[in-house]
């Protein structure tokens, strides 16, 4: 089962793919992992990354196409695998079709989660963590039970990440519509793609996906 979820920042890719993972037994490869994970190992393509990113540089397509070869290999993908974050632009879409091709494979879905964009925003700019063990609270649907204690643990620190902010969310979609979104309608016209309502519960939405895999 290969898989891609699309969706921009914050329609809630992460928490769907490990849900996945967890069901089905299949790898979920994030481009920014894959990435360091070459550098670690100081693989060939690895090596290339890190005199990029060492410059300044953002590390180009053929570069991170390499990279993902390189992982899809891997005994681990044998079985599937659900990509994270690439392909992000048509090029890279291309080259992940051709190293399909030449390895007699094709993806077998590309879920796309549809957001409302306000409500998106208003569900990230009010999202905050106890900074203990993690559990997700936010300022509107989800606060502590006590008023300054986390449900889980018991601690009253709590933290939100810098970039959980209104202004910050509406650039990240942005570039999201701009770079990503031209992807909907590769995919459509590959007869790939199945969209889901990505505002519904999330149990809703993990139904919705194992549905489309069932066929």
């Amino acid at each position: 089962m290969k898989l891609i979820l699309l969706g921009p920042p914050g329609a809630g890719k992460g928490t769907q793919a490990q849900r996945l993972i967890d069901r089905h037994e299949i790898p979920q490869l994030s481009t920014g992992d894959m990435l360091r994970a070459a550098v670690a190992a100081e693989t060939e393509v690895g090596k290339k990354a890190r005199a990029i990113m060492d410059a300044g540089n953002l590390v180009p397509d053929e570069v991170v196409n390499a990279i993902v070869a390189d992982r899809l290999a891997e005994a681990d993908c044998a079985n599937g695998f659900i990509l994270d974050g690439y392909p992000r632009t048509l090029r890279q879409a291309d080259a992940l079709e051709e190293l399909l091709e030449a390895r007699g494979q094709h993806l077998d879905h590309v879920i796309e989660l549809r957001v409302d964009d306000d409500i998106l925003v208003k569900r990230v700019a009010g999202r905050f963590s106890c900074a203990k063990c993690g559990t997700v609270y936010h300022d509107e649907d989800r606060r502590p039970k006590a008023e300054g204690v986390c449900d889980t643990c018991g601690s009253t620190a709590f933290k939100r990440r810098p970039d959980d902010n209104a202004e910050t969310m509406r650039s990240r979609l942005r570039a999201y519509y701009k770079e990503t979104s031209p992807l909907v309608g590769y995919y459509h016209c590959k007869g790939t793609l199945r969209s889901i309502d990505g505002m519904a519960p999330i149990d809703d939405v993990t139904e919705s996906i194992e549905a489309i895999l069932k066929g």
